[in-house]
């Protein structure tokens, strides 16, 4: 049971440096207090060494170690909430010399002493109970490690160091071994009759019925005038399965206004299926719902269409015959069983998920026959065994006999429960074997995923700034987002496992969703409150909540509306995407002293209150997509902040950049502002820490101000920035100032130049560390392209266009930029040593013409347009993998038949190529 060892090992770790801070406070502690404090730092110094030998040690410890490991964990906690308590009571404790200094010193003891008093009263319990669970780990004989010590293998030890894996791209390979599935069931989706019909694919958990629906879903989709695809599950809700058809059908549909969706979370369920009727009543529609549990919950679905004459197609998932057996007893209802994979094409996963890790490997024969006879064809138990396999290679190389003897390690000690086994139960057993052998640290990352919902996609950032938010659970990364992981998604058995291990060790508390959770035993230290069917409110308000540092509310916070106040020590509040947030709310948090990450990311608030500058603590805001303008000049007093992060580049909406932002000198990312003339553009150079710099806008600018801006890049250039992105809004600043600069941004990593930029820079050549450019589509032209060959480091290279800029000027642009480049946007042949991704996306495209040996690295290349004259030579693409063309609503017949055309084209390059045609709202943008 590492994961308690762990949890406890972090817990004693962060709190000795607190205490060590505690002590330096030379005036302020009540006398025996040091004394107290002094005790229990040394005997927690003790408890942290005896817990990293248990971290090296086999995870199998008895009842007696776990029982004292969970002691130490939760009194470790007690122990850090006193002393951040008394942290911020003491904080304000005068400093310097001097008659007037000494006058204020005393003043201060006296103003202070009766909470100095109380402080010294806990401290002195916490010493108690602390030598309490010093005594214990005698008294329960887990003193000698020495026969744990000799027995512990590689299996215990701290993960391995190694070399982050190249930049890649993730999506482009099709999904294995579904070929003859597709091929099967293609009938039923070209079958052009009227009647509404319905299909379950059916087969037990980890067997990839979602991953096939999915390539279903996606290769026959552009059949259907309208499309969604949504979750059910096992805590089945049938107003939120309709609301999220609802939503995803309006994003399609560009007659429906943008009001449409107002007051869709307060409706009924009467109501909703006639929004869903008005919706589809005229209409070829294909609906797909994924992981169905019951009967009754797929009569519900059922009774919720009606044949409209259409041709309308429900597809179902589902683990269970009876579901399926119900859908076929439907008129026109048909079911498919879902069979595993074979030898070839479990080889075929396998090295595939070898291959996202940054290793090679051809499994030879053995090896097929291992991997089949521990994962039984089973899509799910591949990725995981091939993932713990290779986390236990050697970073320097890969040989094939390790991967062998992992694999047979592995079979060794899963034959007993996998025999006649390859089901559910034996997924879960394999998860259960691989998990108890993750390091420690590892374990503690995996299970704080369990704080998201099921189908959740999860940003990495946001979780990257959370762990480091609650004490470097991981330590920071770089996080260039050039080929890395963007978000990630967890298979709903490995999310159900992790959810359960959390609620077992107290890890996080989980309120609503699609689990049924018990309530907790312990204090709850992490609380994630999923939105649900409205019973979230009682549930928490018997909750004690005094000890919570991590909140975090999905989709409403109704839940927390009469608990607020109680939340006294928080460090972690999480609110994205909860709509119904007030001002009054807001006020109240910002009495959270203690906060260090705030999102407020997607809710309706316009203000943050004066009273944020409070928060001295806060290191992350989060007001992305919100309709905050401006902060308040208080935000000044906030210099422990590191990532300011606003705007909202769909709506237009940017941040203001004003004065007291610049004295926020510990800004290491400032995203979505709005850069005006005046002194904050002067003093934008003083935030010499920042890496990543994002402008929406460039307004108000004076004779000179275009100056300004560009010193400040060149300064902020030398310095830390590697990631800088600048919108002009066709103000004129990336054509008169940046595009001809003397000292350009050479060390940047990621550039985006958005707006009026009729040419590529002259300088552009001259970025050997670029790993990603997007730049306007008005520079795109052959000889530019030659000029960006040349990058040595390039992974994706993106061209785009607002659709509110087209106007008559750069139609002219794109006409001559076309005319110069003979008639054709030729990409040339050779360079683009590492470019993987190339992306188009605006109303209008110019034709494009792949020469032959051009691109020669390129994977996947995504076409997004409303008109496109034409798109020549992507056989020329030697390494294309997956072609994406995504046509707006508002085309017109010509361009989509030239899509339809082009995706022809694309599909006869090779078996390999895995195209997709899609369609996007362009008035919903």
């Amino acid at each position: 049971m590492d994961l308690v060892v762990g949890a406890s090992n972090d817990a004693v770790k962060i709190l000795v440096s607190k205490l060590g801070s505690l002590l330096a406070q030379e005036y302020t502690l009540i006398r025996g207090v040091r004394d107290d404090i002094q005790y229990i730092n040394d005997e927690l110094a003790s408890m942290q060494a005896f817990l990293t030998k248990l971290k090296r040690a086999p995870s199998d410890h008895d009842e007696q170690r776990q029982d004292w490991m969970k002691q130490v964990r939760e009194v470790a906690y007690d122990i850090e909430d006193g002393v951040d308590q008394a942290v911020h009571r003491l904080d304000s404790e005068t400093r310097g010399s001097g008659m007037l200094m000494q006058v204020r010193r005393a003043w201060y003891l006296i103003t202070t002493l009766y909470g100095r008093r109380c402080i010294a009263t806990e401290i002195g319990n916490l010493t108690v109970r602390a030598q309490h669970v010093s005594e214990q780990r005698t008294r329960y004989g887990v003193e000698n490690l020495g026969e744990l010590e000799a027995s512990a293998g590689a299996e215990a030890k701290a993960p391995r160091d190694r070399p982050a894996p190249p930049p890649q791209l993730i999506g482009t390979m099709a999904p294995v071994g579904i070929e003859a599935a597709m091929e099967k069931l293609k009938p039923w989706f070209d079958d052009d009759g009227t009647q509404l019909k319905f299909l379950a694919i059916f087969g037990f958990g980890g067997l990839g019925k979602t991953t096939l629906a999915m390539a279903l879903y996606r290769e026959f989709g552009d059949k259907f005038t309208l499309r969604a695809s949504v979750l059910a599950s096992q805590k089945f809700h049938l107003q939120t399965v309709l609301r999220s058809i609802i939503k995803e059908l309006h994003e399609k549909m560009s007659i429906a206004s943008k009001n449409y969706l107002d007051g869709i979370e307060e409706r009924g369920e009467q109501q909703l299926k006639n929004k869903l009727h008005e919706h589809l009543q005229e209409t070829k529609y294909l609906i797909l719902i994924d992981d169905i549990w019951s009967v009754s919950a797929w009569e519900s679905i059922r009774d919720s269409f009606t044949n409209n004459g259409k041709g309308g197609r429900i597809v179902v998932t589902t683990r269970f015959i009876s579901v399926a057996e119900a859908c076929r007893r439907q008129q026109h209802g048909d079911i498919y069983k879902h069979e595993p994979l074979l030898e070839e094409g479990s080889c075929k996963l396998f090295q595939q998920v070898f291959s996202s890790t940054g290793y090679e490997v051809s499994p030879s024969k053995p090896d097929g026959e291992s991997i089949m006879k521990i994962c039984g064809g089973l899509p799910l138990a591949i990725l995981v065994v091939a993932g713990f396999v290779a986390s236990k290679l050697k970073p320097d190389k890969i040989d094939k006999k390790e991967v062998h003897d992992h694999l047979h390690n592995l079979d060794m000690g899963l034959s007993q429960e996998l025999e006649n086994n390859l089901t559910t139960e034996g997924v879960a057993h394999i998860l259960s074997y691989c998990y108890d052998r993750l390091p420690a640290d590892l374990k503690t990352c995996l299970l704080y995923l369990s704080m998201f919902p099921k189908g959740c996609l999860i940003n990495r950032k946001r979780l990257v700034r959370r762990w480091i938010a609650e004490g470097n659970l991981v330590r920071a990364v770089n996080n260039s987002s050039n080929g890395k992981v963007k978000s990630c998604q967890i298979h709903d058995m490995v999310l159900e496992y992790i959810v359960a291990k959390s609620s077992d060790e107290n890890f996080i508390t989980i309120v609503g969703g699609h689990w049924q959770t018990p309530f907790p035993t312990y204090k709850v230290r992490r609380l994630s409150i999923h939105k649900s069917d409205r019973k979230e409110k009682d549930t928490v308000e018997r909750m004690k909540l005094s000890h919570v540092r991590s909140l975090t509310a999905l989709g409403s916070f109704r839940a927390l509306h009469s608990t607020l106040l109680k939340f006294q020590i928080l460090q972690v509040l999480d609110l994205e995407g909860c709509k119904d947030l007030s001002s009054n709310h807001l006020k109240k948090i910002c009495e959270m002293h203690q906060l260090k990450y705030l999102s407020l990311r997607r809710t309706d608030i316009e203000r943050i209150p004066k009273k944020i500058g409070r928060l001295e603590y806060l290191e992350v805001l989060d007001i992305r997509e919100t309709n905050v303008k401006k902060c308040p000049a208080s935000v000044e007093r906030l210099q422990r902040m590191t990532h300011l992060l606003a705007g909202d580049k769909r709506k237009r909406i940017a941040l203001k950049l004003i004065v007291e932002i610049t004295k926020m000198t510990a800004l290491q990312a400032l995203c979505g502002v709005n850069v005006c003339c005046g002194l904050a553009l002067k003093a934008l150079e003083n935030l010499t820490n920042l890496k990543k710099l994002t402008v929406y806008k460039v307004e108000g600018f004076i004779d000179g101000d275009n100056q300004l801006l560009l010193s400040a890049i060149e300064h902020l250039s030398s310095c830390s920035l590697k990631f800088l992105a600048i919108d002009d809004d066709f103000t004129g600043f990336l054509d008169s100032s940046l595009k001809d600069s003397q000292a350009p941004p050479e060390h940047l990593h990621t550039l985006g130049l958005s707006g009026m930029l009729s040419q590529m820079p002259k300088w552009i050549e001259s970025m050997h560390n670029l790993e990603k450019l997007t730049v306007s589509l008005t520079s795109l032209t052959t000889k530019g392209l030659v000029a960006l060959s040349g990058l040595p480091e390039l992974f994706s290279l993106i061209f785009s266009l607002d659709s509110t800029k087209i106007n008559t000027n750069v139609l002219k642009i794109l006409h001559d930029n076309t005319h110069k480049s003979g008639g054709k946007i030729f990409v040339p042949a050779g360079g683009f040593g590492k470019l993987k991704l190339l992306r188009f996306a605006a109303p209008v495209l110019p034709p494009l013409s792949f020469q032959e040996g051009a691109m020669p690295e390129l994977q996947r290349i995504e076409l997004r347009f409303r008109m496109v004259e034409g798109v020549y030579g992507l056989e020329n693409l030697a390494s294309i993998r997956q072609v994406v063309l995504i046509v707006s609503n508002k085309a017109p017949e010509d361009a989509k038949a030239k899509a339809t055309q082009v995706k022809e084209l694309a599909s006869m390059i090779d078996e390999k190529v895995n195209v997709v045609l899609d369609e996007y709202n362009e008035s919903a943008e």
